[in-house]
Parts: structure tokens; sequence; C-alpha cells
């Protein structure tokens, strides 16, 4: 029942105690239904009422559904559940990625999360909140005899604010939206745009008491019967936006890199070409070389990206020639820059002259291979190069399959500029193409492109100096 004293612009939340560690096969409405009985409200009433929005932790439901899997399997996980990446961000603490999972939420990670979860395990988002959000309505009704709503909610962050707060991934029995449009306000003015999302409102709301580390993961929502119907209704999935409809499909960085971004913002003034041009000048400019790099880890969801990027460069014949290995492996990549090392000792030795501390100097240029990151090795492959009887074609066809790989080194720097990696590119490898071929055992068909360090820069880089092109150019 409706406390008969509550003003009616009045709303009381309540949360529910009591509640056990959830597992899977476990019914989590019968729990909170038995639960939520000993809750007292200011009335004195006890329990569940009609016209009750009842607002559940996802979690709890993912849980006794199963949708728990090893923390080792996180990334996996994420990318399972990813039905295509919105932006990736960079931190101290790591690599995130915004997604858009296959419920059209766009959230951190997917929804895949490690607390409040026995360590060692992550939790994923209900296979489809909705239907949960109705079934967990049918018991509750069932159980208690009272017409109540079900939110099934979760923790979103927001563009442009700081701060988490809930939201409704699914919902049952309530008016999920409340639509202004073509009211008239106080001052006579007729409303065209506001949609109210009500079942958000009420999900942070509930938020409030149920918190994130008071093991109380269900709240009770009095006092908002009006949005309570009596059918299920149209559910979470209302309250997501379409992508047509989308202004912000993308990150910034990421609508940087398909040519929008801050030049996009921009062409919003000046013409939309002009914007698109900028947009794609920045992602060029961005890219620095980078030497120093802070301890935290590249994912290898950048460097795939980074090298889808690499992979657009034009090639010869139509082939596809290049190849990218990325040596995590510590004890391969010393062995492989210790004999790459003595290689270039022997030859400046050798065929130079260079006295030990000129040699010395040399040698510490490469050492940032050794503290990046990440290394990456680019290669073109001349298994796909034809051949002609005369040297000098031979040259140039060589040299044309060289061009193709420089062109994909390139895209590979560009690309990890765009997700905020710093990279460095050396030569070393080129130099002592047979050392690197024998150390990996690689084919002889396969050239080495260079070595890149990859990492996140450990400073902001330094303004470029801009050139200006026309020193650089002749026409005819």
């Amino acid at each position: 029942m409706i406390d008969p004293n509550l003003p009616p612009t009045a709303v009381i939340v309540v949360g529910v105690p009591g509640l056990p560690e959830i597992a899977a096969g476990d019914d989590v409405a019968g729990l909170v239904a038995a639960a939520a009985a000993a809750v007292e409200w200011p009335d004195g009433s006890r329990g569940i009422a009609n016209g009750d929005v009842v607002v559940v932790t996802s979690k709890i439901i993912s849980k006794a559904a199963g949708r728990v899997v090893p923390g080792a399997d996180r990334e996996d996980s994420i990318t399972a559940e990813t039905v295509d990446v919105v932006a990736t961000r960079t931190t101290p603490a790591g690599s995130t990625r915004i997604v858009r999972t296959r419920h059209g939420f766009v959230m951190a990670a997917a929804g895949v999360d490690a607390s409040n979860i026995a360590a060692g395990s992550v939790v994923l988002l209900p296979e489809d909140p909705d239907a949960a959000a109705r079934e967990f309505r049918q018991t509750l009704q069932t159980i208690t005899g009272q017409v109540v709503a079900v939110i099934v909610s979760d923790t979103l962050g927001r563009p442009w604010r700081q701060g988490l707060t809930d939201a409704a991934l699914g919902a049952a029995g309530l008016q999920v939206l409340d639509d202004h449009r073509g009211r008239i306000d106080a001052h006579g003015h007729e409303l065209a745009m506001t949609i109210v999302a009500v079942a958000d409102e009420i999900a942070a709301a509930a938020d409030l008491v149920k918190g994130k580390l008071s093991g109380v993961p269900v709240a009770i929502v009095r006092g908002l019967d009006r949005f309570v119907t009596v059918d299920d209704g149209t559910g979470g999935a209302a309250l997501v936006r379409p992508i047509a409809e989308d202004l912000f499909t993308l990150g910034t960085a990421e609508a940087k890199a398909e040519g929008a971004g801050e030049g996009f913002v921009a062409g919003l003034e000046q013409g939309f070409q002009d914007g698109l041009t900028a947009g794609r000048a920045r992602a060029i400019i961005d890219r620095r070389t980078v030497r120093e790099f802070a301890p935290d880890p590249v994912a290898d969801a950048d460097l795939l990206d980074a090298i889808a990027a690499a992979i657009t460069a034009p090639a010869p014949h139509h082939s596809t020639p290049w190849h990218f290995l990325v040596l995590d492996d510590v004890g391969a990549k010393t062995r492989l820059l210790d004999a790459m090392g003595e290689r270039w000792t022997k030859d400046l030795a050798t065929h130079d002259a260079y006295p030990a501390d000129a040699i010395a100097r040399r040698l510490r240029r490469g050492e940032v291979l050794r503290r990046a990151t990440r290394l990456v090795l680019p290669f073109v492959d001349l298994n796909a190069a034809h051949t002609y009887p005369d040297a000098a074609r031979a040259a140039a066809e060589r040299d044309m399959f060289l061009v193709a790989g420089g062109a994909a080194v390139e895209n590979l720097l560009v690309g990890l500029a765009n997700r905020g990696v710093g990279s460095a590119w050396i030569s070393s490898t080129i130099f002592c193409a047979d050392v690197v071929r024998a150390q990996l055992a690689l084919p002889a068909d396969w050239v080495p492109l260079g070595a890149v360090a990859v990492g996140h820069p450990a400073s902001a880089p330094v303004e470029r100096q801009q050139r200006d092109p026309r020193d650089f150019v002749e026409f005819r």
C-alpha cells in the first residue's frame, strides 16, 4: 500500500539488506521477496506494495545465471560481448575499451566487471536484461500478490561528465520514458524535444542506497506508481538510441582517426569538408617519435587496431606483402638485440674503424628497443615479387615492394598515435637482415623494415616545429 501521509511529490527509496551471496542457479527474485518482507517503511508497513519499483543490480542476475568467467579470460570476454569499439583510452591503470555491446549499450569494457566477485573471476552482463526483468517481476508478483515494476541496473560513465551513475539496462512493468513533447510549460511554451528517461532516473536514485561497497544490491522505490504499468511494457530496450540518430558514435581520437574529431567540430562552423580535412591532418601531425616510455602495458587491441591501419597501405600486384612480428618474449627479444649489437659492433669496428667509445654511443641509440613496453618488427615479403632477368628491373621490383612496406610502417605509427600509444621507428634490423632472420627463424623472402618500439609516452610530446611544405616541393 502507498503511505497516505506521503506527499504526492515525495519519493522514498530503501535498500533491501540481508541477501546472501548469490551463486549460479539461485532464485534471486524469491530471495529478494523474502528479504524485502522484513523492510520497514516510515508508515510502519513492511515489504513490497502495489506500485513499488524494485531496482536490482545486474550483477546478481548474472551470477544467478552463471555469467561468471575466469579473470584471465576478461579481454576475450570483452571482445566477445563487443559489436564495435567506440573509443579506447589509456590511463596509468591500463587501457580501457569503450564499446557498443550487442544489447546496444555503450559502456567501458562491455560491462565485464571484477568488482563484488571472488578474486580471479569477472562477471558479464545479463544475456537479455529485459527478459531477466520480466521473469523477476513475474516471480515477485506471484509471491507478493502486488503489481510492481522491476529495473535491472548497472553502472555507466557519461560523456563530458565526471563520475559514474546507475542506469537501467532492463525493465518490466514500467513506463521507461516520459515524453513531454507537445506539453505546455509554466510560461506557455510548447515543449518540442524533452523526453525524460524515467527508468534511468529511478536507477540512479536507487543506487544512492545500494552503493558499491555496502553489500546491498537491491532497492525499492515508492511514490512513483504513476509510472508502473500492468503489462511488461517496452523494457529497457526503448532507452537505447538507434545508431542512425546518435550524434556521437565515436570517441574523439577515433573520430579524428576517421577524419573527423577536432576538425569535425571546426567543420560545424566552417563547413563539413573543411573540418574533415583538418581532422585528417591532425591524425598524421599527432604522431611523434617517443624514446621514453611509461611502465603501463600496451593492450593487444591497440596493437591490432594500428596493424589494421598498416595493412591498408597500397601494395604491388594486388598482394598483401606485410608481416608484423610482435616480440613479447623477453628472452627472444634480448637474444635478438644482443646479436644485432654484436653485428653492429663488428661492422663499425671493421668497416668504419670507429673507436670503442664511438661504437658505444652508436649502440646506445638502439637502447630504446630494450626499454620499450612492446616491440613490433615489420617485414615485407618478396615472395609475390615478379622475377626479371635484368638487374635494373629486378631492383625496381624490390624497391616497389619496399615502398609498400614503408607505407605500411607509416600507417602503423600513425595508427598507434591515434590510440594514444607512442612509438619509435629504429632502422637497425635493415642493416643486419641475415641476423634477424637467423635469430627468429624467418624465411629468406622476409625483408626487415626496421623495428618499432611501442609504449605509452612517459611525458607529453614537445610541440612539433612546423616546416614549410614549399621548402620540399618543386612545381613544374
